[in-house]
């Protein structure tokens, strides 16, 4: 072999093994996975205003409609624990296709179901489409740098906040100009739009290395035996809670205080989500130069502070409207920060099951904030008043600081 032989050999070698050129090779545009992560959540409640008529096309109970809801929120839940181990077990492209082929075939499903039972098996088929949140955070994971990925994960939780928040608007709009099948109609299209995006960017995707993915009982086991998936883990449910504590008790102890208006509740009420969009923005402006560990503790320690003062202000007699949901941004804002730090730190326990960290993760975030809001559901009922909510919320946050400290502690041992 001639010299430059050797040396165009050499340099192939390097750019094939340079991991930072491989990395970009792969990494789908950021927009293509806000999409997919937007999506994920956004059919969860669009068609909330068209319930009624869609129990008046099938002649059916209300009741029997409601489960398109509550059933696709259970089904989703359940698929996003075993998501992210598929998808370490098979690559993460073929179950975003997968989960995105499925969602555009439950749509069109739903358009011309014949009967509510055929409508509801399509619409729980529609729930495929949760997991993919989950996996675009895998990919960001996989083609970025802990701090790289914290920062995206917040763009990324800015769409996914976002989504929610303007699906029963847009919902409500296309019932009243088209009918309740419109929805639908723009959900096949948006699934559409997001699988042809998704053929072409992620095409590299691809399986671990190791032989782990294959092993699920195994890949739990090790990340539940991990103190620092754990801490990472344990400061999103707490987390949650806190957000679970307020939805749920805020209309029962704050309502009484706005008239019984459901208009002026429901626009206190998004200041959280929206401190939920600013604190997520931050995120991704601020935290590629900060370490997860200190981000954690002080989105938490804003939480606290914020929370600790509406209770004093409720303690004191404070009944303006702002000085009880005011301090309650701050549960938005601290979240917002929170659930991109802590998914990071939560899927750099494992190089070889990110994706079952991922659905893991989201699985117990999702079940751990539910327990919260309910035990304190129980003590509301017995006593709803205004600083027993803030209480119960405080506590929820302090647990949460104390989970972000200990994740702090391990970040610093282990670096």
């Amino acid at each position: 072999m001639t010299r430059t032989e050797s040396r165009i050999d050499h340099s192939s070698k390097q750019a094939v093994d340079d991991p930072t050129k491989a990395r970009a090779a792969a990494q789908p545009r950021l927009t293509t996975l806000i999409l997919l992560s937007a999506l994920a959540v956004l059919p969860v409640n669009m068609i909330l205003p068209s319930l009624p008529k869609i129990s008046a096309a099938f002649h059916a109970d209300f009741a029997l409609v409601n489960l398109s809801v509550a059933g696709f929120s259970i089904v989703t839940a359940f698929l996003e624990a075993i998501g992210g181990a598929i998808s370490d077990r098979f690559g993460r492209r073929p179950v975003v296709l997968t989960a995105l082929s499925v969602f555009i075939v439950a749509s069109i499903g739903c358009i011309l179901a014949p009967s509510i039972g055929i409508f509801l098996l399509c619409r729980m088929m529609q729930a495929c489409i949760g997991p993919c949140y989950s996996v675009a955070l895998v990919i960001i994971k996989e083609t970025s740098s802990d701090r790289e990925a914290a920062s995206k994960f917040g763009y990324l939780a800015m769409g996914w906040a976002l989504a929610p928040m303007v699906g029963p608007l847009f919902g409500g709009t296309l019932d009243q100009l088209f009918g309740w099948q419109a929805s639908f109609v723009v959900l096949a299209i948006l699934g559409i739009a997001a699988f042809l995006l998704s053929l072409r960017e992620l095409k590299g995707s691809r399986p671990p290395l190791s032989g782990m993915g294959s092993n699920y009982l195994a890949s739990y086991g090790l990340l539940l035996r991990s103190a620092r998936f754990w801490a990472y883990t344990l400061c999103m449910a707490c987390s949650m809670g806190v957000l679970y504590v307020f939805l749920g008790g805020a209309p029962l102890t704050i309502g009484d205080t706005l008239d019984d208006s459901s208009a002026k509740l429901g626009f206190y009420m998004g200041l959280v989500p929206a401190g939920f969009i600013l604190g997520s923005y931050l995120a991704g402006r601020y935290a590629a130069r900060i370490r997860i560990g200190m981000i954690l503790v002080t989105a938490r320690l804003l939480t606290c502070i914020g929370l600790a003062t509406g209770l004093a202000l409720s303690l004191s007699g404070a009944t303006h409207v702002l000085a009880l949901f005011g301090p309650c941004i701050f549960i938005g804002i601290g979240n917002g920060l929170t659930m991109p730090a802590a998914n990071s730190g939560a899927m750099s326990v494992r190089s070889d099951t990110v994706g079952t960290a991922a659905g893991l993760a989201a699985a117990m975030r999702i079940s751990g904030g539910a327990l919260i809001g309910s035990i304190a559901g129980l003590f509301l009922e017995r006593s709803p008043m205004i600083h027993t909510l803030f209480a119960l919320m405080l506590i929820s946050a302090l647990l949460a600081l104390l989970a972000a400290f200990w994740a702090a502690i391990i970040e610093k041992r282990v670096s």
